[in-house]
């Protein structure tokens, strides 16, 4: 009994978790007006992992409550990508990315090996964007418009459900290059 409270208790708390995980990112966004140091190479490939897995649930008919953080997780990589290009001063190809991921998302269910083979791509999708953000962050050397309490959630969601230990430990990796680049005012010491 207690354990399933205790499991009930942490799957509510993703849930929530990840209802909100990149709002702190938007409104830091929103703020500094500048997209820098945030990779938009790794947003791209983590809304796609994130529209593969949504994709191949609702595919196989899984419950929603299977799935139900990643619909809103894709709403709101969606609202920061677009500040991002926006920022950026690239608001334009937001057209051509919102056909890439629409057609991604039509073309996976033409048949059934497409969706389940490109499911299994889904950790290293999610894997892929990390380093990409990584690379990012080392290659300004400046956290200051990324969110360090956005990648604290993250880390969180990942370490609750204990079967992604790779992505605990690329996001906390992320999160601990963002609060080094924070703390030492952008410049390598």
């Amino acid at each position: 009994m207690i354990r399933d409270l205790l499991l009930q208790s942490l799957n509510l708390s993703t849930l929530l978790a990840c209802s909100v995980l990149k709002v702190p990112q938007i409104a830091l966004l929103t703020r500094t007006k500048s997209p820098k140091g945030i990779s938009q190479r790794g947003l791209v490939l983590e809304l796609l992992g994130y529209i593969v897995f949504t994709t191949y649930e609702m595919y196989h008919e899984y419950p929603l409550e299977a799935y139900l953080e990643y619909p809103a997780l894709i709403a709101q990589d969606t609202v920061l990508f677009l500040l991002i290009l926006h920022y950026g001063g690239n608001l334009r190809q937001s057209l051509i990315y919102s056909l890439l991921f629409v057609g991604v998302s039509q073309l996976l269910t033409l048949k059934s090996w497409i969706i389940d083979s490109a499911m299994s791509l889904c950790t290293l999708m999610s894997a892929s964007s990390r380093f990409a953000q990584l690379q990012c962050l080392w290659q300004t050397k400046d956290a200051g418009q990324v969110s360090a309490l956005t990648w604290a959630m993250s880390t969180y969601t990942c370490m609750v459900l204990l079967r992604f230990v790779i992505m605990s430990t690329l996001n906390g990796w992320v999160l601990a290059t963002v609060v080094f680049y924070k703390w030492s005012g952008g410049k390598l010491k």
